[in-house]
């Protein structure tokens, strides 16, 4: 139903003002009385086989929803009735920021994939912290970025600022400074402010009473010998794992009109780049780390070949989008008919 009749008209409008009517939708046909309850009857699939232990959290199922799609923390609650195991909300900043003008967010409908241009639009952390008190058990990531306006060299500001707010209320953080649409972002991937910055926030995390995991979101479109030294930060730093990959600003086999835009794409072109990531990662540092696989998983055996190149979990966005929630018990059930 979702792809031969909900797709097709949700195709028609622009995508983020889309994005937005879901938003509403999905809100006001939840508090409906049993709506939520269908939902879950009808997407989750509730298998203690499906469980997974995995820095120290223990998941219900492997499958995720990936950064960007709740940045707000606005909608984490229904999302979980779709059946997802774990919502990661963000990117966030310290202060509110409109992000990039309009239009940023196209669709290519041939290449089933979507490229962005958003540039960390949120309301800032603090509001969303008074959304995620609301939280009952859903497990959420909190993805932290920087301020467009501050500088790469007051970023750790940024980042310590979103950790301390955000540490009551995410179950695990995700470091974000592969995004190609903050400028200079990606700058601190290299390894002497990557190391900095996550020594930086563990240093923080040391002095909590419970300390929580802080994983590294990294770029499809790191060199082999650049993906060897965040090997060693991570190890280095002792970060808990490694999210692979985030959008990619390569456009090669691309045919859709809207394929020269400026921005990150995710989709189905890039299934075999961040698989490929992933078994480098976790081949030569022998399994030394989770890793969590996301880019281009539009079916379960996308899925399945990123378990078997070596993610613990799995994320979802865009393939979400263009499957529907389906998708994630499909997943779900996938995996279970391989056990």
């Amino acid at each position: 139903m979702y792809k031969s009749l909900i797709r097709p008209l949700l195709f028609k409008v622009d995508p983020e003002k889309v994005h937005h009517f879901t938003f509403n939708v999905l809100k006001t046909w939840m508090r409906m009385p049993g709506a939520a309850s269908l939902m879950r009857n009808k997407f989750q699939v509730s298998d203690p086989r499906l469980a997974r232990e995995v820095f120290g959290i223990r998941f219900p199922n492997p499958v995720g929803l990936a950064a960007g799609f709740d940045k707000d923390a606005k909608l984490f609650e229904e999302l979980g009735n779709l059946g997802f195991g774990f919502v990661e909300i963000g990117t966030l900043t310290p202060k509110p920021q409109e992000g990039n003008p309009k239009k940023r967010l196209f669709r290519l409908k041939e290449d089933q994939a979507i490229i962005n241009r958003m540039g960390f639009n949120n309301g800032g952390v603090d509001a969303a912290v008074e959304r995620l008190k609301k939280n009952k058990n859903l497990i959420i990531g909190g993805n932290i970025g920087k301020n467009k306006i501050t500088p790469n060299d007051r970023a750790v500001e940024d980042y310590l600022y979103c950790f301390e707010a955000l540490y009551q209320w995410v179950d695990y953080f995700v470091v974000n400074v592969s995004s190609p649409n903050t400028p200079n972002l990606r700058e601190l991937q290299d390894k002497e402010p990557l190391t900095a910055l996550l020594k930086a926030l563990q240093n923080a995390n040391s002095l909590k009473p419970v300390q929580k995991p802080i994983l590294l979101k990294i770029a499809p479109d790191l060199t082999d010998a650049q993906l060897l030294d965040i090997i060693d930060i991570v190890q280095d730093s002792k970060t808990s794992g490694v999210i692979a990959t985030n959008t990619t600003i390569s456009r090669e086999g691309l045919v859709s009109d809207s394929r020269q835009e400026t921005g990150g794409l995710s989709g189905k072109p890039l299934r075999e780049r961040s698989t490929q990531v992933i078994r480098f990662l976790s081949e030569k540092s022998h399994k030394a780390f989770p890793i969590i696989g996301v880019g281009g998983i539009h079916s379960p055996e996308d899925a399945l070949e990123k378990l078997e190149a070596g993610a613990s979990l799995v994320q979802l966005y865009t393939g979400f989008i263009y499957e529907g929630p389906g998708l994630i018990k499909a997943i779900n059930q996938k995996i279970l008919e391989q056990r």
